[in-house]
């Protein structure tokens, strides 16, 4: 942690009470100062936790993640003169040098796995001082390294040097109901991690989630792209950085090199309509083309799933102490069960897996499908004279999963190949 102080000379001392002034000593213009938000653990109890500050009202310890996250006690104080900001407080002490400015940027926090190990691991950055191996899960969790390399300036942003809309825009808070969910629901912006539903009532107030769909490349602000939601307005040189670290795969696919992404992992004008789950992985030239002029991104979790759904309570057995719904497993499931009651028993399955009593079968998590495609060579499916083959769903009683119908008769086993191979290698079905 580090301590700021401050001293008043004794000439200017002299001066401020020969001039009989009656407003604090530090009294300062606060509108120059973007205070952020109360979303603070520390918000609204008296002292500032913002360590962007120092003097009188500020808490003992101090915490990067709290960094413009304590506007209501902060704005109070500075206003009162009781702090002042921490680099202000030495301005006449330490002459002013050339210095990037960090300000400017919001480092996040230390929660990375390899926090304060002396590289920065935030993959928006680079230079001689970064980590050799980057993650996007580490995106703003390595703020000290970070910070530390950048005014020292052995790391820039990515695409310094290229024009940027993100400092421009005021991303709000997470005061919404739906914030953190991993879709941006402020209506403000467009794009493939958009919710489906917008209101104007969460206008700058999912501020995590937009912030972070948009330095993805996801959304854009609608009036920047009001016909085209999918195309990326991020600059070139964040394109090129991130397509370093994409798979794009091999070109192994039916479509390769037709100017066209086929691979279903991606969204946008320059995707094809209808991809198939079979071109995973298999269009990497066209894809990545795409992906490097903008005209095509990763799909947001939502679209690839997103977070598993509980369904509701429309269950005749809901709410009786047993999960009724097939998709789960343990030994708080009821006895008998049917295609009926899945999704239909949200509470009692809800409150079981929170216990351990029950758990997700792992073919119905909403990330199962990015382990595509599955080996079926191990797996014998038959022949296809099921009076159901063909029709894009398996019939085969042998397997389960969002792929398999939902009235399974032992006469269908082995007898759907064709289905069930195609559902299998997608991740939609497995063996029982």
């Amino acid at each position: 942690m580090r301590a700021f102080n401050r001293r008043l000379g004794a000439t200017g001392l002299v001066l401020i009470l020969a001039a009989g002034l009656t407003m604090p000593a530090f009294a300062q213009d606060s509108a120059a100062v973007d205070f952020g938000d109360d979303t603070s653990e520390w918000a609204n109890d008296g002292e500032c936790d913002d360590p962007r500050f120092t003097g009188a009202s500020m808490a003992a310890e101090l915490e990067d993640v709290d960094i413009s996250h304590d506007a209501t006690d902060c704005r109070t104080a500075f206003e009162a003169g009781n702090i002042t900001l921490a680099e202000s407080a030495t301005t006449e002490a330490t002459p002013p040098v050339a210095a990037a400015p960090s300000t400017e940027i919001d480092f996040g926090d230390d929660t990375s796995n390899w926090a304060n190990d002396g590289e920065c691991d935030d993959p928006r950055f680079a230079g001689a001082t970064m980590a050799a191996e980057l993650e996007d899960i580490d995106t703003a969790r390595d703020a000290t390294d970070c910070r530390t390399a950048y005014e020292a300036g052995t790391i820039t942003l990515v695409g310094d040097s290229d024009p940027s809309t993100l400092a421009d825009i005021d991303f709000g808070d997470d005061t919404s109901e739906w914030a953190k969910d991993q879709e941006c629901d402020d209506p403000r912006f467009a794009g493939s991690a958009m919710a489906s539903e917008l209101e104007d009532a969460n206008i700058m107030r999912d501020a995590s989630d937009c912030r972070q769909a948009f330095e993805d490349g996801t959304i854009s602000l609608a009036q920047d792209s009001p016909q085209d939601p999918g195309i990326s307005t991020v600059s070139s040189s964040v394109l090129q950085a991130l397509a370093a670290r994409i798979d794009f795969g091999d070109d192994s696919g039916g479509w390769p090199n037709d100017n066209e992404c086929d691979d279903p992992d991606f969204v946008g004008p320059g995707v094809a309509s209808d991809p198939s789950d079979t071109d995973r992985l298999k269009d990497a030239s066209d894809c990545r083309a795409a992906f490097l002029a903008g005209e095509a991104s990763l799909k947001s979790a939502s679209d690839l799933g997103g977070v598993f759904d509980y369904g509701g309570d429309t269950s005749e057995w809901a709410n009786d102490g047993q999960c009724d719904d097939w998709r789960f497993t343990g030994a708080g499931m009821a006895k008998k069960l049917s295609s009926v009651d899945v999704m239909g028993d949200a509470s009692d399955c809800q409150a079981l897996e929170s216990t351990g009593e029950i758990s997700i079968k792992p073919v119905y998590l909403p990330e199962h499908i990015l382990g595509a495609p599955y080996d079926a060579s191990g797996v014998y499916f038959g022949d296809n004279s099921s009076s159901y083959a063909n029709d894009n769903i398996c019939d085969d009683p042998r397997f389960e999963g969002p792929g398999s119908a939902t009235t399974l008769l032992d006469s269908d086993l082995e007898k759907d190949a064709v289905d069930c191979q195609a559902l299998y290698e997608q991740g939609k079905i497995t063996l029982r």
